[in-house]
């Protein structure tokens, strides 16, 4: 038999006191009468995992991308014989015909440049914002400090431009020098800058809204709705856009369209909730309203959910301070606006 060890009254100690020592089972510490020894059990149901390392994913040849860039390299190459052929013939028939077909050709090709430019600077701001709302991200769970004032400089870059955000700008520039955790840092920028720029944007996606559900409510042909509805959540994208910092183009556009609707497939899609159909109905919204009008409510919702999808997606930094727009909140003023023209 194995002699039993004399037991000890029960103590309080603090695990960060210089005489509490970490000792394995089968370690015989000298000083024992000196110190606290703590020896960590083993779990015996703790297996060893085996950790895998993710290996990067094949990739083949582009081959895809290399015909699309022969086809628009010919096509340009065709355009532009198309116009030196063109212009030699206006000098043949006529020498002022070819100064004048000439002047056209170097306004259409200036024209081109700045087009071509302001697109590749509206793609490069959009993935600069994108870049900053990742950044934010990593930095409201890592609390890097230092990252987080870097964050705040290349945020105040994007916001210099906005002369509504001056007041909101000198404050945060006056706390940039303070000492202050790196995922407050973040949270105090969103309470400054964000706020009044997300008001506006909930402003935006209502009246959006509302006149999608107006116009498809008395609208004679569904072409005509699907039309309008279009049109107005590309309008919508381009402002929510505009608002935060982005400058999108027409390359810019399918970008940000892209990413809404990955957006909604992500985070529940574009059909109405079954609570917000309980609520409408609960309410007795549907005995109220005739059928065009109820069809008017639900497209108004549909352009709601996707201007909040928009928020989310042109937003430079993520929701952590301030609460996100909801969709009941949207709906509830869509409702009373429905209910106060039906008065």
């Amino acid at each position: 038999m194995t002699e039993r060890s004399k037991p000890r009254r029960p103590a309080t100690f603090r695990l960060d006191d210089p005489g509490v020592v970490v000792t394995e089972a089968d370690e015989i510490s000298r000083n024992s009468r000196a110190t606290i020894q703590i020896t960590p059990e083993h779990d015996p149901l703790a297996l060893p995992v085996p950790v895998q390392t993710a290996l990067p994913a094949r990739r083949g040849f582009p081959w895809g991308a290399l015909f699309w860039s022969g086809v628009a390299g010919l096509t340009l190459l065709g355009t532009g014989l198309g116009v030196v052929h063109l212009i030699e013939d206006l000098f043949a028939r006529s020498e002022s015909l070819g100064y004048v077909g000439l002047t056209f050709a170097l306004v259409t090709a200036l024209a081109l440049a700045v087009v071509i430019g302001r697109e590749a600077f509206g793609l490069v701001r959009l993935a600069a914002i994108e870049q900053l709302h990742q950044r934010a991200a990593a930095v409201l769970a890592s609390d890097d400090r230092k990252e987080s004032r870097v964050i705040v400089q290349d945020l105040l870059k994007i916001a210099h431009q906005n002369p509504q955000l001056a007041r909101a700008r000198a404050t945060l520039e006056s706390h940039t020098g303070e000492i202050i955790d790196g995922a407050d840092m973040i949270r105090l920028a969103e309470r400054e800058l964000m706020s009044p720029l997300d008001a506006e944007a909930r402003r935006l996606v209502s009246s959006a809204a509302q006149k999608v559900s107006i116009v498809t409510a008395v609208s004679p042909r569904a072409a005509i709705d699907v039309l309008f509805v279009f049109v107005a959540a590309l309008r919508l994208i381009r402002q929510l856009a505009r608002l935060y910092g982005g400058r999108p183009g027409a390359l810019g556009m399918i970008r940000l369209l892209r990413h809404v609707i990955a957006h909604l497939a992500i985070t529940g899609g574009m059909a109405a909730s079954d609570s917000l159909v309980q609520q409408m109905l609960g309410h007795g919204i549907a005995a109220k309203l005739s059928q065009r009008l109820g069809e008017g409510v639900l497209n108004g919702l549909l352009t709601a959910r996707l201007g909040l999808a928009a928020i989310d997606v042109t937003r430079p930094l993520p929701f952590a301070a301030l609460p996100p727009p909801k969709l009941s909140d949207l709906a509830t003023d869509l409702l009373r606006k429905k209910e106060e023209e039906d008065g």
